[in-house]
């Protein structure tokens, strides 16, 4: 199972005919992207929260492509109310089967507003409020993969991995708008997975950060071993 990074939080898990866009956020609205709406060509696309940063492109490449999406149902009914056909609507504990695995929401702690404007994006006044955000437990190829979603470091993390033992976590690093590298580090202790890739970090200055000190901690703290990867470039599992 091939894993890209398309910059911040955005990732495309493929195998074989499948390819699920997480969070897809990519260039020009993504900065660090490198990789356009119009270069991915997803059969399946997954969103954890609202903010435009995790779904600004949400809406076209789903409608350019038919991708099927899977969204916490608020999220899931706007999409519908955009043009999108194809969309599951789970809550968090759902789990929606596919024909390549499964996604199934977990809880994130952090916000998840839909944008209503270009000016104040992450405003509830223009924009919609969209009630919790979700981190995202995926099976695909044999391989499961912890999408952490944006949030902070919180203890049912060790929970979310004892009952679906994770092999690959996407763990936020930034701060300011999630947790932290510290925190990450501990999270990826609680989550014990065989390899960490870090996300949402150095796409603005406030989330800039150290990752190679995170991957030095991490790797100093437990047995998983860090992945960082650049915008464009892909890890196997």
């Amino acid at each position: 199972m091939e894993i890209r990074f398309h910059g911040h939080s955005c990732f495309e898990l493929s195998e074989g005919d499948a390819r699920l866009l997480v969070d897809p956020f990519l260039r020009p609205n993504n900065p660090s992207a490198a990789a356009s709406a119009e270069d991915v060509n997803p059969t399946h696309i997954a969103i954890s929260h609202g903010h435009v940063d995790h779904m600004a492109d949400a809406v076209g490449v789903a409608t350019r492509t038919g991708a099927e999406c899977v969204a916490i149902v608020e999220i899931a009914n706007w999409l519908e109310e955009q043009g999108v056909e194809k969309v599951h609507d789970p809550n968090l504990g759902g789990t929606i089967e596919l024909e390549w695995g499964w996604v199934k929401l977990v809880p994130a702690w952090h916000t998840s507003t839909i944008a209503g404007s270009e000016e104040a994006p992450y405003s509830p006044t223009p924009g919609i409020v969209t009630g919790t955000p979700a981190g995202l437990v995926i099976s695909i190829g044999g391989v499961t993969v912890y999408h952490a979603g944006d949030t902070c470091l919180f203890g049912d993390m060790k929970l979310i991995a004892e009952r679906n033992p994770i092999d690959v976590a996407l763990l936020p690093i930034g701060g300011h708008y999630t947790m932290d590298r510290h925190d990450a580090a501990v999270a990826a202790e609680l989550v014990g997975a065989a390899t960490v890739i870090p996300m949402h970090y150095d796409t603005f200055p406030p989330i800039a950060t150290d990752s190679d000190a995170f991957k030095s901690e991490v790797e100093a703290k437990t047995s998983s071993r860090v992945v960082l990867l650049e915008p464009g470039e892909a890890h196997s599992v």
